[in-house]
């Protein structure tokens, strides 16, 4: 196993060569590269893999064989925790008993051991993503789009080189979807 490098927030390039995967009966196969610090959009009817080939980017899944590449480095077996990838899902994945703060804290230590720096990252992210003052708020004490804010401002203090979405704005309805989208444009650039 060789983890790709850490390049900060400058993007890395994702390549699946020849990667096969299958649930059963369903077999993928995907061949692909995506280039480094450019918005690409996957799109096809359900079923057709997309979340199957961004669970291979992230590690969620292992190929049955191919390559996954992250900037030139092989994380084909590599575990998620290793591989300079954020991923934010369509449902938030927040813990209901963490506060917002605590939330985000977990992009940079799972422990909750945090620094001052991590304290300021943390922040800084979530001034970034408008929750300024919001952080001893529980999940259940804010918004749909409130919750998807903090799940970005989770990725963003992981400061890892590749962001994964999927279908993260889904079910909020076209006005904050709208929103979300020029908040993800914004922090791109």
């Amino acid at each position: 196993m060789t983890p790709a490098k850490e390049v900060g927030a400058k993007g890395a390039a994702v390549r699946l060569e020849d990667v096969s995967f299958s649930y059963g009966e369903a077999p993928f196969r995907f061949d692909v590269g995506f280039a480094a610090s450019k918005i690409t959009a996957i799109m096809g009817p359900s079923g057709s893999g997309k979340s199957t080939l961004l669970n291979l980017v992230a590690g969620f899944e292992m190929p049955g064989s191919g390559r996954v590449l992250i900037d030139g480095g092989d994380v084909s077996a590599a575990p998620p925790s290793v591989r300079p990838v954020s991923m934010v899902f369509q449902e938030n994945n927040l813990f209901a008993h963490l506060s917002v703060e605590r939330n985000v804290g977990l992009g940079r230590s799972p422990s909750l051991s945090l620094t001052d720096a991590d304290h300021a990252a943390i922040a800084d992210a979530l001034a970034r993503v408008g929750l300024a003052g919001k952080e001893r708020r529980l999940p259940r004490e804010l918004s749909g789009g409130e919750r998807q804010r903090v799940a970005l401002a989770r990725v963003l203090v992981r400061d890892r080189p590749v962001l994964l979405l999927d279908e993260p704005f889904a079910s909020l309805g076209p006005a904050l979807r709208d929103d979300m989208l020029d908040l993800l444009a914004s922090v791109h650039t």
